[in-house]
């Protein structure tokens, strides 16, 4: 994509309605799309204008997850999470053309994910298709140092949902769940080879077709914080 189209759609952010963004490193600050800036940290229903469970997808690149959920489950908001905001700005069109008013995107920074949301006020995480961050394994988005920030955030009760074609990933959060001793719900390495089937697994992102036309096997892990 050429460097104007990229830069007129980080324009167009600013003016779709379903689109939050932060800029400052670390700061709880949230542009609105009215253009206003506040601390959104506990307001977060009273903006989206309903006290409907409110799910976050991390690192959603078009939200692809949001937008499909968005669709199964009308009773609950959606927000896509993610850095990158050509990404972004694909992801808000597609929702304002499907009329999906329970869809929202936050262009931020995963690491301050604490300084967006208040105590208990996101219901459950979704991370699809995160970069297993090979060498980096703090920065991972299950590694100890992510958990406690959900646990900052999340509901009781809460759940984490993780789908990965990523070994690594997978392996590493299992580990995690098992070492913290943390509720596992569900768990399994090649979600599509089971019989039976959930229908939130049948949403898939560009990343996964990508793997699986490559061979990989999905897998998928359901646990809790408390």
């Amino acid at each position: 994509m050429g460097r104007n189209k990229k830069l007129q759609k980080f324009a167009e952010l600013h003016e779709l309605p379903n689109v939050y963004l932060n800029f400052g490193v670390n700061s709880p600050i949230i542009e609105l799309p009215n253009g206003e800036k506040q601390d959104m940290r506990g307001q977060w229903k009273k903006q989206l204008g309903s006290d409907k469970p409110l799910v976050l997808e991390l690192a959603c690149g078009k939200g692809e997850y949001s937008l499909g959920l968005g669709q199964m489950y009308p009773d609950s908001n959606f927000m896509g999470m993610d850095l990158k905001g050509n990404r972004i700005w694909t992801g808000a069109k597609k929702a304002l053309e499907q009329g999906l008013d329970n869809v929202f995107f936050l262009r931020a920074q995963i690491d301050f994910i604490e300084s967006f949301f208040a105590p208990e006020e996101v219901d459950e995480i979704w991370i699809t298709f995160a970069d297993p961050q090979a060498k980096k394994p703090r920065k991972r988005l299950t590694s100890p140092l992510f958990l406690s920030r959900y646990r900052n955030i999340l509901k009781k009760g809460g759940k984490i949902h993780l789908k990965t074609d990523s070994p690594l990933l997978y392996e590493f959060t299992l580990e995690q769940i098992e070492e913290q001793g943390l509720p596992l719900e569900f768990a399994h390495d090649d979600i599509y080879s089971l019989a039976e089937q959930d229908p939130n697994w049948g949403i898939t992102t560009y990343y996964e077709q990508l793997h699986r036309g490559k061979g990989a096997t999905i897998k998928y892990a359901r646990f809790r914080l408390d």
